[in-house]
This record gives C-alpha cells, structure tokens and sequence, in this order.
C-alpha cells in the first residue's frame, strides 16, 4: 500500500464512530503493517496539523469537525456504496429509492475517472424486491416524525385480523425482503412495538411532540433489541 493511501485509511479509521481510541495495534493489524509504521504515520498527520489526539499504549482519536473531501473513496468503498444504494433503490420507499439512484449518478460524476468502472459495472448487486405489499402510511413523513420527535396515529390490524387505534412514538423504519415495519413505542401497550407499514391505514401525523428526546428514545429501543436478542441466544443454548 502506498504510504498515501496508507495515511488516508489511518484518518478513515479514526473518523469511525467508537466509544475508545483506537490503538496503534488494532490500526496496524487492519493495515497489514507494522505498529513502527502507524507511529510514523501518525506522527506525520499530527505534523501536518491533522487534529489527532492520543499517545502510543492508550491509543488515537480524530478530533470532530475535521475537514476532509468525503468523496475520497476506495474501490471497497464505492462497492459497498453502489451495494447499499442498489438494496434501497430496489426495496425502499419512492423517495428513498429515487435518492439513492442520485446518490449513485452523485458518486459517478465525483470519483476520478479511473474509479468510475466500480460505480458503472460494480462486481456486487442487489436484485430488487418483488411483491412488496403496498405502505398504508407516507414514509417519508413518517422519517420526518421521527426526526422531529412527533407522536402518528393510525389505525392497524394484527395478524389476526383485529383492529385498534394506536397513538405512537416512531423511532424507526425498519426495511426487510418482504415488507417495512415502523417501530415506535406505542401508547397503548405501554412498550415499543413493531407494526407492520401495509397493515397500517387512517394515519394522522401530529403535532404533539412526546416527552423523550428521540435519541434517547432510540436507545432505550436498541438497549431492549439487545436484551431480547441475548435472551434469545441464551434460550438457543439451555439444554431441551
């Protein structure tokens, strides 16, 4: 690798999301290089003024605010780009999939000319869904709502057929082969619920804001995804 691309993937590494700093050890060890060689290199970011943070044994943060062209893409990069946005523009809603396919054309207008065959002719693909039931809800207002921290109410059927009325506080849209479910925590059953987008009709969007910042609301979500999923995989393992 080109001590270039070398330092450009040492400022990508830092610029993930992550609750530690990441050690010269685990940057090595993704590089297929030498911890010598991420001090250098660190060394020589910090000179020229890129805002790194840290010391050798406790490991490296990038500061936040960092300006860096984010279109500086690798080939890896570009693949798992077009992968993405090919899932979206074949299963998600219009206006997702109509920003994925300008996403697409976005990259292939911004790369340099000798990347523009992985934008073109990826090696990876996502065929489209077929027979997606229909969304009985706007879903781009819906991401609005949650944005905003706004309460939808609808009416739904559960799998059995029987109606309700619900006043919910969306946290996300969830999109899977088949169909798309809107999770939220839902009033009436006091806990977060998933309902399926097809079987929901009569929709009001509100104004009414809940009282829990969504993302403290969607962390509360995750945390009790996890606890589910953990209880799960320990059922799986106790012996019959």
């Amino acid at each position: 690798m080109r001590r270039a691309d070398r330092l450009f993937q040492i400022i990508q590494i830092l610029r993930r999301p992550s609750r530690r700093p990441m050690t010269a050890e685990a940057i090595a060890g993704e590089l297929e290089t030498s911890k010598r060689t991420v001090y250098r290199d660190i060394a020589h970011l910090i000179g020229q003024r890129v805002p790194i943070r840290g010391e050798a044994g406790t490991g490296y943060r990038l500061d936040k605010g960092y300006d860096m062209p984010p279109l500086m893409l690798t080939p890896d990069e570009i693949e798992a780009a077009m992968l993405g946005a090919q899932w979206v523009a074949g299963r998600a809603d219009p206006v997702l999939a109509r920003a994925a396919e300008d996403l697409i054309a976005k990259i292939a207008a911004t790369v340099p000319e000798r990347l523009r065959p992985y934008v073109m002719e990826p090696a990876s693909s996502a065929p489209p869904s077929w027979n997606t039931p229909p969304d009985g809800l706007d879903l781009a207002r819906a991401r609005a709502q949650i944005h905003a921290g706004r309460k939808i109410l609808f009416g739904y059927r559960d799998e059995q057929g029987r109606p309700s009325r619900r006043t919910v506080w969306p946290v996300a849209i969830g999109y899977f082969q088949a169909v798309r479910i809107l999770a939220a925590w839902c009033e009436l059953r006091q806990d977060f619920r998933a309902f399926r987008t097809d079987r929901i009709k009569d929709v009001e969007f509100l104004d009414d804001r809940y009282p829990e910042r969504p993302v403290v609301l969607r962390a509360k979500w995750r945390r009790q995804l996890a606890l589910k999923r953990r209880a799960e995989m320990a059922a799986e393992r106790a012996p019959p």
